[in-house]
């Protein structure tokens, strides 16, 4: 179960990145970025509470989730978006699949979490399949108005902006961990939008009051509530009940249904093209998921009356 809630988890997030050249079109960045947490605080505001017999928050936690929602929320939206709207859907789902590698290095300087070898050979195989789909990619399309001459620097910037946001990501994705021993997944995802929400307000205000809100078609107006829901409220609850049970390293490898997910957004709905080295990156991104997911031998149960039962407990897998 916990595996399936980070897959999805990671799949919707790849799903509102490759959608997000329609919604940046529409709007401008900050001033989306402060309607998705605010649609989102409506619907969070139960989960504010503190239910009875929950601790308060301490000091500690109430800066790692400042922190997370800077950098996993607010960050992530703005570099994410405009990557995405500069870079094009198929590429954003390029830089993106680089999340693994990153989440497991910044597992091993914070948490101190030992690099399994079935962790580093899914890493590879994730990078391995970054390396296709960039190989792949060898012409992306520049954004609306951009000529041949300025084309370029509008990707490189995009290019540049969607990597901050796979750090980004993936210190969320550490920092989750940290947490999720000691606050409720609800609370945390109630938390972190209402301090996206705050962050946002000052430059949504000013962009919005000179907006003409009539001019957005009702599709768009749909696909931004899909979008602030998937974003602010069910991926992060998916995810924070995931990593109750996985480690940072091994959930990092889910990530990798983030640029799949997204590269499969523009093939399917923005019409972007398909080809084998698409295919061959879905099958590596499967083959490290399984690397994670196989059960180590170790851990199949000992029959009672075998030796070393009960007293030998089974070990848990490498990297989980």
């Amino acid at each position: 179960m916990a595996y399936a809630q980070l897959a999805l988890s990671m799949a919707l997030v790849g799903a509102y990145v490759g959608l997000s050249p329609v919604l940046v079109a529409a709007f401008p960045v900050m001033l989306l970025a402060w309607l998705r947490f605010s649609v989102a605080a409506l619907a969070l505001m139960p989960w504010t509470r503190r239910t009875e017999g929950e601790s308060p928050l301490t000091r500690g936690q109430h800066g790692l989730l400042f922190l997370q929602s800077l950098l996993g929320n607010f960050l992530f939206t703005l570099l994410a978006l405009s990557g995405a709207g500069l870079a094009g859907a198929t590429s954003a789902g390029v830089v993106m699949a680089a999340l693994p590698a990153c989440v497991a290095l910044l597992s091993r300087l914070v948490l101190k979490e030992a690099l399994a070898p079935r962790i580093w050979s899914a890493t590879a195989c994730s990078a391995l399949a970054v390396a296709l789909l960039a190989l792949h990619k060898a012409e992306p399309s520049a954004g609306p108005g951009s000529g041949p001459d300025d084309g370029w620097q509008a990707r490189l910037l995009g290019h540049l902006m969607l990597l901050g946001a796979v750090v980004c990501e993936a210190s969320y994705v550490v920092i989750g961990k940290r947490l999720s021993a000691s606050v409720r997944p609800h609370r945390v995802t109630a938390i972190i939008n209402l301090w996206g929400l705050l962050l946002s307000t000052p430059m949504g205000l000013y962009l919005a009051w000179s907006f003409e809100f009539s001019a957005v078609q009702a599709t768009t107006w749909a696909l931004l509530v899909f979008y602030a829901l998937a974003a602010s409220m069910v991926t992060v609850w998916l995810w924070m009940k995931g990593l109750k049970h996985v480690s940072a390293q091994g959930a990092g490898i889910f990530t990798v249904f983030l640029p799949l997910s997204s590269a499969a957004v523009g093939v399917g709905f923005l019409g972007e093209p398909w080809s084998a080295a698409h295919a061959a990156a879905l099958l590596l991104a499967l083959a490290a998921v399984w690397l994670v997911t196989r059960p180590h031998p170790s851990t199949r149960a000992t029959p009672p009356g075998a030796p070393g039962w009960p007293a030998q407990k089974p070990r848990p897998p490498d990297g989980l």
